[in-house]
């Protein structure tokens, strides 16, 4: 699988501004970025950016492993990033292990930068994405009451 047509610039894809107004019973223990995510938003791609620029990949796809199945890690070079940082695309086996790693690796300090996780939809092919609408469909019926 190629990913030269998706290392553009897209809009979901830069990091959102804490949301400060939340009455204080709704406030969890950390501020967060109020963002909702569709079955169709949500991948098994993920673009990590702030990795620093010091040759990391084998660290990071170390610290990717510790949520599921990592198929590959590789660099995206053509990406907008930060200076002296760079951004990796990972491609995760199943798209629960994905999501466990966005929620957890997201804000987190690796080598003195701090990561921004987002999900890739653009990156997945036509079958991938059937896949993944099909177990949404198959869990939302499993998941009804008989």
């Amino acid at each position: 699988m190629s990913i030269q047509n998706c290392n553009k610039v897209i809009s979901h894809h830069i990091q959102q501004e804490y949301c400060t107004n939340r009455p204080a019973y709704r406030q969890g223990k950390k501020l967060t970025a109020v963002k909702v995510y569709t079955v169709n938003n949500e991948s098994q791609h993920l673009y990590i950016y702030g990795v620093p620029q010091v040759n990391l990949r084998k660290e990071l796809k170390h610290l990717c492993s510790k949520y599921g199945d990592v198929v590959s890690v590789t660099k995206v070079s053509d990406v907008e990033t930060e200076i002296f940082t760079e951004c990796f695309h990972v491609l995760y086996k199943r798209i629960q292990s994905a999501r466990i790693a966005k929620r957890l690796i997201d804000t987190r300090s690796f080598y003195g930068g701090i990561l921004h996780v987002c999900y890739a939809p653009e990156c997945e092919s036509i079958e991938e994405t059937r896949k993944k609408l099909v177990q949404r469909r198959r869990d939302v019926h499993n998941r009804l009451p008989k």
